[in-house]
């Protein structure tokens, strides 16, 4: 009963944490836009083009 008395209240920290995480990164995403989608679409083509190539598949030994 008296450990109650000497730990701290943090009910709810966690959410106000994950609130401003979240506005956070939403924020970078907003200002990083047009860099992301051209990774992305970078990322997609070099998938798509190694796809092919296994798909495709080279002959082994």
């Amino acid at each position: 009963m008296y450990w109650r008395m000497f730990t701290p209240q943090v009910e709810g920290v966690g959410i106000i944490e994950v609130i401003l995480i979240l506005v956070i990164v939403i924020g970078l995403v907003l200002i990083f836009k047009d860099e992301i989608s051209a990774i992305v679409e970078q990322a997609f083509e070099a998938i798509t083009g190694d796809s092919g190539e296994i798909i495709g598949g080279s002959e082994g030994p």
